[in-house]
């Protein structure tokens, strides 16, 4: 007799209990939480700046230096366009705050860009935006970790001999911290952030003060000086400028990934991302302008390429800007120094955390649209969405690997995308206050409307300008590769959409459609020789009534199946034999072809084929079973009207798995099955 389960034991969902004994995956990645603890999850501002707004507030480490190493090309003589460069740069910065601020409010569902772009300007203007910033999320991680690789390198030279490891290893430690959870990675990546902006402020503190007391600073290559590539004037002169103020606007990177993360913030969700975008903007105008100030102060000199800067000690690789600017404003203090350098190569290593926040929500909208794979929806048991960041992970650390971590060459592939997004994201805004506009009458909401296409509309031409200036400066130095990257992804993506419309189209039933029974079930058991798996397949075979049942053995060599029939008669199993000959000591191609004929005979009959399997507990005893068997599975499923049935056998060793999976888990009632007994 089977008893249910007594009245006073509770059935608690799965997932609910505590376990005392932590798995190798849980010591990894932290316990699996639930999916009505998404709530808590939710990030405050002060944890959602550092998560979302680090690869903006990273780029004050490297901006200013991708605009002097673009100037040195023209010698040392150029250095003073910096700050009006600068300038240039954050007054876009302000404006695209601006815009941004207005787009989490208006659309707050975390599609940012691309939903701004779908709803505004149509499908395919969305789908662009997702290819460009999906490539740009990409460049953000192996850009920000080989940055940080190259600030690793100047404090530690031995690292400079294994850059691309280094970089592969940052983007792996990366990874494994965001597959913990928004909340649990955020809360560790708070700290680094916090105490670059710290260093940052100190820095430019220390500098005022010695600036005001009389004290110069001079950083190590002041002395040096650099071997011009050309004269530049005319539109030559110009064409460096733009390509300067080009390298310059990667400090705009970043700002885009708020908009996307809406969702992650805590009630009200739109006034704390508007709120973060505020304070993103505000910090890295200040240390942007400060560091690059600061770089001419101390007379830094840095060329984009070694043989041009004459003073560096040879078999020497150059000192990033922001570690020079350092040593030189903390010569008195050396401690500050390394704490500078350390939370600069922090915070660049964290900056790739905003791109694992943006790719996989991006991700898993764009796969809720079909148009990319569905396991890209699914969040992993950490509540992140684990697949697309392995996805990100494993792209970067190809890019990395491609370009030898040079944030030199990775540069140059860098901001087209996310300036495309910003111009596609800036227009669908302007069409939408149009929108507005022509369905408000209120007089106080329609002036507000056209102030917020006015703000858009100014975004659109800078972003749209920059853009033009990016492509232009920037892609016969490897842009290109981004240009084709962007339409190659669009089409990979249509077609992946046109794909699950058709499995959609093909599989839902009319409204009429019946399926009718078969006329009958013909039975195949496969039989390699006579053991317990065998026997098990011919009873489960045989206790499902089939209309004809026959067991089909393949002879690959004459003779083989000789000892078969004997042990098969002698056992008197009541199931018609029949052995195939294999000429050619094949063993699927006779079991379909045989299977087709019953097919070609009987097209209104049900083939069954009862396939006896092991089941194994370890990885490699899969290589040595069941091999022929998955072979001609993956052959069987292709013809129609035949059904494939496994019949499973477990070995010994998936017992000692079973049981250890048994013991090491709580009891049934903790995992929600009802308890059993028999008398």
């Amino acid at each position: 007799m089977v008893l249910g389960t007594p009245p006073c034991a509770q059935l608690r969902p799965q997932g609910s209990y505590d376990q005392d004994v932590l798995t190798p995956k849980e010591l990894l990645l932290g316990r699996a939480q639930r999916s009505d603890r998404l709530h808590s999850t939710l990030l405050p501002k002060r944890i959602a700046l550092p998560v979302f707004a680090s690869d903006a507030l990273s780029s004050v480490s490297y901006a200013t230096q991708e605009i002097l190493l673009v100037l040195s090309l023209g010698g040392l003589a150029f250095f003073h366009y910096s700050p009006w460069i600068a300038l240039m740069v954050v007054a876009v910065m302000v404006v695209v705050v601006a815009s941004y601020r207005q787009n989490v409010h208006a659309y707050p569902s975390g599609g940012g860009d691309y939903e701004v772009a779908t709803k505004n300007l149509g499908p395919n203007a969305g789908l662009t935006v997702a290819s460009a910033l999906l490539v740009d999320y990409i460049l953000t991680v192996a850009v920000s970790t080989s940055a940080a690789s190259a600030n690793i390198a100047s404090a530690i030279p031995w690292f400079g001999e294994h850059l691309v490891a280094l970089t592969a290893g940052l983007i792996v430690i990366i990874t494994l911290l965001n597959l913990r959870g928004v909340r649990e990675s955020g809360t560790l990546f708070a700290i680094p952030t916090y105490a670059f902006i710290f260093g940052i402020f100190a820095m430019i503190i220390t500098a005022a003060v010695r600036l005001a007391a009389g004290d110069q600073m001079l950083a190590e290559s002041a002395d040096w000086q650099i071997n011009p590539e050309a004269t530049f004037t005319g539109l030559a002169l110009v064409f460096l400028l733009a390509r300067a103020f080009s390298s310059g606007c990667t400090a705009l990177t970043g700002v885009e990934a708020i908009s996307n993360g809406v969702p992650a913030f805590r009630k009200p969700k739109s006034a704390n991302a508007a709120a973060t975008l505020v304070m993103l903007g505000v910090l890295s105008i200040i240390m942007f302008m400060s560091v690059t100030i600061l770089a001419l102060v101390t007379k830094v000199k840095v060329a984009e390429f070694d043989a041009d800067l004459i003073g560096l000690p040879a078999g020497e690789d150059q000192k990033t800007v922001i570690a020079q600017i350092a040593q030189a404003v903390f010569s008195n203090f050396p401690p500050m120094f390394i704490y500078v350098s350390t939370v600069t190569a922090l915070i660049l290593v964290l900056a790739a955390n905003t791109a694992f926040n943006g790719f996989p929500v991006l991700g898993s909208i764009l796969a809720q649209d079909n148009y990319l794979p569905r396991q890209l929806h699914n969040r992993g048991d950490r509540l992140a969405f684990s697949n697309g960041i392995v996805t990100l992970a494993f792209m970067a650390i190809l890019l990395v690997v491609v370009f030898k971590a040079s944030v030199t060459a990775l540069i140059q592939l860098y901001i087209v995308g996310v300036f495309l997004s910003f111009t596609l994201s800036q227009l669908g805004m302007i069409r939408h206050w149009t929108r507005l506009l022509r369905l408000e009458a209120d007089p106080t909401l329609r002036s507000s409307y056209i102030k917020r296409r006015i703000v858009n509309g100014i975004g659109f031409v800078m972003t749209g300008t920059v853009l033009v200036i990016v492509l232009t400066t920037k892609f016969t130095r490897g842009a290109w590769i981004v240009c084709i990257a962007i339409p190659v992804l669009f089409v990979i993506m249509k077609s992946i959409q046109r794909h699950y419309e058709n499995v959609s189209i093909e599989l839902t039933p009319e409204d009429d459609e019946r399926f009718l029974l078969p006329a009958r079930v013909h039975a195949v058991v496969l039989v390699a020789k006579i053991h317990k798996p065998t026997l098990r397949a011919l009873a489960y075979a045989r206790a499902t009534r089939p209309s004809t049942l026959e067991a089909v053995m393949v002879e690959v060599s004459p003779g083989d199946s000789e000892t078969v029939i004997e042990e098969w008669d002698r056992r008197g199993i009541p199931v018609t034999l029949k052995v195939l000959e294999s000429p050619y000591r094949e063993i699927t191609k006779p079991i379909v072809d045989y299977v087709r004929d019953i097919r070609r005979e009987s097209p209104r009959d049900l083939v069954t084929v009862y396939v006896p399997e092991y089941v194994v507990g370890h990885w490699w005893e899969h290589l040595l079973h069941n091999q022929s068997a998955l072979r001609l599975k993956s052959r069987l499923l292709f013809t129609p009207g035949v059904m494939v049935v496994s019949v499973p056998w477990q070995l010994e060793s998936s017992d000692r798995v079973a049981d250890k999976a048994e013991a090491e888990a709580p009891g049934a009632l903790q995992r929600g099955i009802p308890a059993q007994r028999r008398d």
